[in-house]
């Protein structure tokens, strides 16, 4: 057969034709990489879909998070000026309470140079009874020790409360 091919008979050699088994194998396996392909670019499409519900979600959550710490912040904030306001009220009340005693302190002065007062009409009027009843109220209640003391020429409620009560004493 090769000294035919060889000869130049002019005949032209019959190129063999592949035989037909090969040929749907070779479709075949184009058909099952397209397939493979078609689906690793579906799931593929698939992974960006999820991704991008996924990273919305994140989104999401980040934002309601943001929102959550500016909502805390505010609570802090607030919580420092309720602070700050409560200590204020303390110091008010402190200072209210200073001034209530001061004005008791007022008060019990007032009640003092009354008592005297009232010790002084007495005495005007020669009620040596009510006057005993009077100094003995006084001291009593302690308003004897409130009275104003001084050192100047004009005489003292302190000084004028002794002067009185020695002279109803010797009365």
């Amino acid at each position: 057969m090769k000294l035919e091919k060889r000869g130049g008979d002019g005949e032209t050699p019959v190129p063999q034709e592949p035989t037909s088994g090969k040929k749907p194998v070779v479709v075949y396996i184009m058909i099952l990489f397209i397939v493979a392909f078609l689906l690793m670019a579906l799931s593929f499409l698939m992974h960006q879909r999820s991704n991008s519900e996924a990273l919305g979600e994140l989104q999401h959550s980040v934002s309601a998070m943001q929102e959550v710490q500016a909502v805390q912040d505010k609570v802090i904030e607030l919580q420092e000026e309720l602070a700050d306001a409560q200590e204020e009220i303390d110091s008010l009340n402190d200072q209210l309470a200073e001034q209530e005693a001061e004005a008791a302190q007022v008060d019990k002065k007032i009640e003092a140079l009354l008592g005297l007062y009232t010790l002084q009409q007495q005495y005007s009027a020669g009620n040596y009874d009510e006057c005993l009843t009077t100094m003995q109220r006084m001291e009593d209640e302690g308003l004897v020790e409130l009275l104003p003391d001084s050192d100047d020429q004009v005489t003292s409620p302190a000084q004028r409360y002794q002067q009185l009560k020695e002279a109803v004493l010797n009365k």
